[in-house]
């Protein structure tokens, strides 16, 4: 499935490299039309609404998490866990973005959000990735944004021991696949925590990241052609 596409951006996002370094907040304002999303993911920028009132703000971290496509940590715990689930890629979308949101306290992936993101989910652009048990209940997942060479996650959950770890070695496995498909893609988490540093995510730069989201966006992406509701074994490797 090839991205459907998405009218123009009625914003003028301002560039993330002028923003001053350390500071994370861009802008405040516009709204989460698909052609708003891709272009701001496009720009480095991605939305989180910062008061009550639903006001939008578009974030740049600076320094930036990413995880290196061979860069995962798989411990013997995690290989050993892996192998009592399935995996599927696109099957489940809605529910995993309600299980992400059921587990933030914050609760920052609203109503508004899991419409937005569907939508574009609907338009081929944004992706998830499920875990499945032996008894074929949703275990855990997460989902994100793809643009080109850009896997922009967003967020993951788990009902079960390293069900969201899991999901995210499924989503190395596609993006990645080997040395050579891995070259030049770029998977963005964010920010580095330490959750997510024992996984092997690192931080760079703000300007290192745009740097590498240039050229990563002028690579085909693979999750759009992947298939839907692709199944089988979590891969621990």
């Amino acid at each position: 499935m090839t991205p459907g596409r998405v009218p123009a951006c009625a914003w003028d996002f301002p560039d993330p490299a002028d923003a001053p370094p350390g500071q994370d907040l861009v802008v405040l304002g516009a709204d989460l039309a698909p052609g708003t999303l891709v272009e701001a993911y496009s720009r480095g920028l991605f939305p989180m609404e910062v008061d009550d009132h639903g006001t939008l703000g578009w974030w740049s971290p600076d320094p930036r998490g990413v995880l290196p496509l061979d860069g995962l940590h798989m411990s013997r715990s995690l290989r050993r866990s892996a192998r009592h689930y399935s995996t599927s890629v696109d099957s489940a979308f809605d529910a995993v973005m309600q299980g992400c949101a059921e587990k933030r306290p914050d609760a920052w992936i609203t109503a508004q959000f899991r419409e937005a993101y569907g939508e574009l989910h609907r338009l081929g652009w944004a992706h998830s990735f499920e875990v499945w048990d032996d008894d074929g209940a949703l275990v855990g997942g997460l989902y994100g944004v793809e643009i080109g060479g850009l896997f922009a996650g967003e967020s993951m959950f788990h009902r079960a021991r390293d069900a969201s770890k899991v999901a995210l070695a499924a989503a190395v496995a596609a993006l990645g696949g080997s040395p050579a498909a891995a070259e030049g893609r770029l998977f963005d988490v964010q920010w580095r925590t330490p959750h997510l540093a024992s996984l092997g995510v690192v931080e760079v730069s703000r300007a290192d990241y745009l740097a590498r989201l240039n050229s990563a966006l002028r690579l085909a992406p693979r999750l759009s052609d992947h298939g839907r509701g692709i199944t089988g074994r979590a891969r621990s490797t």
